[in-house]
């Protein structure tokens, strides 16, 4: 039974993930089916990324007070059905909405299949090898959305790449009603801190608008400045709240106390900040500088998926002969190696000179970083919080994911080296932080 449902866990995961990318490569068909400015664009990518890490505190959060099968569900019933709206839409306004709500949807469930992950896996051996599956579908999910998305637009329409999760998520509905338990009553009694989420997602929303917004109006344009004050104020009431007046805080007070969790997520921030604008910047080279088809496109990402896999399996091995920490620093820089390589690229750069090895360097550093990282941010935290604290980790890595590609896409104005040299930069600061983090296994308090 814990098999199967770790099994499903991944499933759900590989979905919420596979939509981070599955849009990458059929940019450009959206773009002219439906009339998209560039700037615009950008949101159909970023809408999702930003509601979804806006909204994974709260999303978290609700495992905890309202049990995590119904929660699950919830999750997966949102999803599906912004999908099929999405699927059909005729303007961007609509498309761009869907986006969003297909990230809230996100929210509530990436955080529920973590939970359900850790709370049936006694922490130790046993739990790290199902977080190696966990990260090994997820990073196959961010990869195979790529090719999945491209056979999809090419052989179909790029509408399909939303409406195929209707039956996915249909089959996973009827799944999780069968293996997960039913919640206890009790789970629907605590109030709900809906102030501290609306916050934290307008914060998060300003922030990344006002980044972006420096990309044509400069850091001291007013409507950069405006943004960031926003989302400055909405972040700072958003602590008072937490800590004076939630009565259910997202955050709960014991769990910001324990290093690892504070520092942890800072590493996760970072590493969200490197690996999921990696996608966006590497389909639109492929595509805008290589003249490669959507399908070809998502070809040219199957070693990253590799790789990818490959590295989140050894992770557990290579853990138990180094340890957490040094698996992390190691693993940060070997991505930050694969990084430095990919800023070489060039407008005359083949596939296999120009992206090949890159990809098999960074890929491979991807996948061994995550597991312990994870494992190291969700041992020791008290149950009845594991639902807060797998909310904040993966919220933790789609902000940096959000904030990264908004800051990347002004930079990007310049030169795509400067990108990659920027992410070998951030690779290399995770390798200096993983020192400061404890063992998974030592008292954080």
């Amino acid at each position: 039974m814990s098999m199967a449902v770790l099994w499903l866990a991944c499933a759900a995961q590989f979905m919420v993930v596979l939509d981070v990318s599955v849009v990458n490569v059929a940019l450009p068909s959206i773009q002219s089916a439906l009339g998209f400015d560039p700037v615009g664009l950008q949101w159909v990518v970023g809408g999702y990324a930003l509601v979804f890490a806006g909204f994974l505190l709260l999303g978290g959060r609700l495992a905890d007070l309202y049990g995590r099968r119904r929660v699950f569900l919830w999750g997966l019933a949102l999803f599906s059905a912004s999908s099929l709206v999405g699927g059909l839409a005729t303007t961007p306004g609509v498309l761009i909405a869907m986006r969003a709500v297909q990230g809230l949807g996100a929210a509530v469930l990436a955080p529920a299949t973590l939970t359900i992950l850790t709370t049936s896996f006694p922490e130790g051996e046993g739990r790290t090898r199902a977080l190696a599956v966990w990260t090994a579908v997820s990073s196959a999910g961010g990869a195979a959305g790529n090719l999945i998305g491209g056979v999809l637009t090419e052989s179909l329409s790029w509408r399909w790449i939303l409406l195929i999760n209707v039956p996915i998520g249909a089959v996973a509905a009827v799944t999780a009603l069968r293996l997960l338990p039913a919640d206890a009553a009790r789970a629907t009694r605590r109030r709900l801190d809906a102030a501290g989420a609306a916050l934290a997602t307008v914060g998060v929303t300003a922030v990344v608008h006002g980044v972006t917004q420096s990309r044509t109006h400069g850091w001291s344009g007013t409507s950069t400045l405006a943004a960031l004050g926003v989302g400055a104020v909405a972040l700072s009431a958003f602590s008072v709240v937490e800590t004076r007046y939630a009565p259910a805080p997202l955050l709960p007070p014991g769990l910001m106390r324990l290093r690892a969790v504070r520092t942890g997520n800072v590493v996760m921030l970072l590493a969200g900040a490197c690996f999921i604008p990696m996608w966006y910047f590497l389909s639109l080279y492929m595509q805008d500088v290589l003249h490669y088809g959507a399908l070809a496109t998502g070809v040219g990402f199957l070693p990253h998926t590799v790789a990818g896999i490959a590295g989140a399996r050894l992770a557990p091995a290579v853990m138990r002969h180094t340890g957490a920490r040094a698996l992390i620093a190691l693993s940060a820089l070997l991505s930050a190696a694969g990084f430095a390589w990919q800023s070489q690229i060039g407008a005359d750069s083949g596939y296999l000179s120009g992206l090949l090895g890159p990809a098999l360097v960074m890929s491979t550093g991807m996948g061994l970083l995550i597991t312990p990282l994870t494992a190291t941010v969700t041992s020791g935290i008290d149950p009845r919080d594991a639902g807060a604290a797998s909310g904040l980790m993966n919220a933790a890595r789609q902000i940096g994911g959000a904030v990264g590609l908004a800051a990347l896409v002004a930079l990007a104005a310049d030169s795509s080296r400067h990108v990659f040299l920027a992410l070998a930069g951030i690779c290399a600061t995770v390798a200096v932080l993983a020192a400061t983090l404890p063992p998974p296994t030592r008292d954080r308090k």
